[in-house]
């Protein structure tokens, strides 16, 4: 785990660790990315999506990652790009939607604010769009999402110390809703 400031009690409801000001995890469609520029904008910090990460790493787009190499290296660097984020990144992390799967990088998720953008299926097919390239959305989009959601959840509330659900909200209103947990140290569920 990463080094902590002496403040607070604890790493999940005081101290804030060194690393990111806030970790954004959940399903595609969820709106990391759009809410982490926005959030990063009016924090006056810098974002950073790891899939981008993996891209400017491996070279090449996530799709042709899959393709080309596969899930398990695509895995391999996603895991080894968010380590790196974390540790070294001091403004919005954006991560990966399935870069909670692996345990390890769970494990390095409890030393951080991490906030879960959680979205229902309805509104994660609309925003996705189900056309747009995503590796993991082959075949029946549709039935693939709705088991990513089901499969994931867990691990995302594992991680997670704050909710956010998305799915009734514009980008704005999430924005808002977790610069409350950023300012406030809320926890639990907001929105």
């Amino acid at each position: 785990m990463g080094d902590t400031d002496t403040s607070g009690d604890d790493t999940r409801g005081g101290t804030r660790p060194v690393g990111p000001v806030v970790v954004l995890v959940g399903p595609p469609g969820a709106g990391k990315t759009t809410v982490g520029r926005r959030l990063a904008d009016r924090l006056g910090v810098e974002f950073l999506d790891t899939d981008s990460a993996v891209e400017a790493r491996a070279g090449k787009p996530v799709p042709e990652i899959f393709v080309t190499d596969g899930e398990p290296a695509f895995r391999r660097l996603e895991r080894e790009a968010v380590a790196a984020a974390l540790a070294e990144h001091g403004g919005v992390l954006s991560l990966g939607g399935g870069a909670v799967l692996d345990p390890s990088t769970r494990e390095l998720l409890r030393a951080h604010r991490v906030v879960f953008l959680d979205v229902d299926l309805s509104a994660a097919a609309h925003r996705v769009g189900l056309d747009t390239p995503r590796p993991l959305l082959i075949g029946n989009p549709r039935a693939t999402l709705r088991k990513q959601l089901a499969d994931r959840r867990p691990h995302y509330l594992e991680v997670a110390t704050a909710v956010v659900a998305t799915s009734a909200l514009g980008p704005g209103e999430v924005v808002d809703a977790v610069l409350d947990v950023v300012r406030g140290g809320a926890e639990g569920d907001a929105g």
